[in-house]
Order: C-alpha cells, then structure tokens, then sequence
C-alpha cells in the first residue's frame, strides 16, 4: 500500500454517510460513475437506456433517487474512504441477494460456487477521486470492505478484477490488489477479467 493511505479514514454507507457518497459522485470521479450512482450490480437485469441525452440525466437521477431508497432501508452496501475530511474513494460490497446482476451472466453460471449460497459476498465497484488515483485508495478500501463483511458473520468472498488495464471493466478492481489481500484466481472471467475468491 502506498505511504499516502496512512493518511485515509473510511466509514460504511449509511443514511448518515449518504451525503458524501452523492459529493463523491458528483465529481464526476470515473466514466460512467455519475449515471450509474453504482446501480449497475443491484439490478438482476439492465433497463432500456436510450441515447439521448436528456434521457441519460433522467436515468442518472432515476439510479441517484433509487440508490438513496436503497440506503434508506439498508439494501446497500460500501466502504467511503475518506482524505482530511473529504470523500476521494468508494468500494461496493454486498451480499449475493443485494447484488444479483451476475446470476444472470452466462460466463458467470458455469462458475459459481457450490454449497451455501447464503453466505457468499460479493466485492463489485471501486471508484476513485482523479486526483488520488494510485495512491492507495482502493486498498483502503478494500481492506475496510473486508473488515464490514467480517463483521457481519463472514462466508465466501468473491471479486472480479481486471487483468489487462484499459479494459472496460477496470472498476471491478486489479488482480494484485486482492492477492494482497489473501484472494485467489478461480477461473477466467471473460476476455479481460477473472473471479477471485477468499473465506472469511
């Protein structure tokens, strides 16, 4: 970890944290972080977007308004990290039945693990403040993320980082990243991806 993450703080996402997650999104901190508000995973299945602009903005607001409900009854679930006060990093983690959206990707069917779904956690999105971008964010995050789920009785973690940088997915994480961490590869996941897995 870098020397810069000692200086970092983090909290989960809660009704009081809220604010700050919606000032970190407004920054516009990553392609496509404002529009989605991190509601990409929490559906089983996409919504029809179309590609007119106005209609982006209503579905950016759509998310933001769905993502403060799901807060407000304790269905979402992440890590806000935090620099001299200010929210620079964010890390989504959930458990399976919060985060359904790989149920119902092909690749993904044929690896899912076998025995007790219950406990299976689920590690999805990492975003960055630009100006703090390699410099620890992330891995404060993760190692907090890890801690909650900890926390909340523990079971299979599962994540799904990139292994080629570039790709389109890089939010999912890096490869290293969760090595670090204890995390090991299970199998390919797509042209630019993997699924990791550690117990807790």
């Amino acid at each position: 970890m870098a020397p810069e993450a000692l200086e970092y703080s983090t909290k989960e996402l809660t009704k009081d944290t809220l604010p700050d997650f919606e000032r970190l999104f407004e920054k516009h901190p990553a392609p496509g972080a404002f529009m989605c508000w991190c509601m990409y995973h929490q559906r089983a299945r996409p919504l029809a977007v179309s590609k007119q602009q106005h209609s982006r903005v209503k579905e950016a607001a759509r998310n933001r308004q769905q993502k403060r409900e799901l807060v407000e009854n304790g269905r979402s679930h992440g890590i806000l990290v935090y620099s001299k006060g200010e929210p620079v990093g964010w890390c989504q983690y959930g458990s399976r039945e919060e985060l359904p959206r790989l149920d119902s990707d092909r690749s993904y069917r044929r690896l899912a693990p076998e025995g007790d779904m219950k406990r299976l956690w689920r590690i999805t999105c990492f975003v960055v403040d630009k100006k703090y971008r390699e410099r620890g964010v992330a891995s404060a995050a993760l190692k907090a993320a890890l801690e909650a789920i900890r926390s909340k009785g523990g079971g299979l973690v599962e994540a799904y980082p990139i292994i080629r940088w570039g790709a389109y997915r890089e939010y999912l994480g890096t490869v290293s990243m969760f090595q670090k961490e204890g995390f090991k590869i299970v199998a390919p996941f797509g042209k630019s991806n993997v699924v990791m897995r550690r117990k807790l």
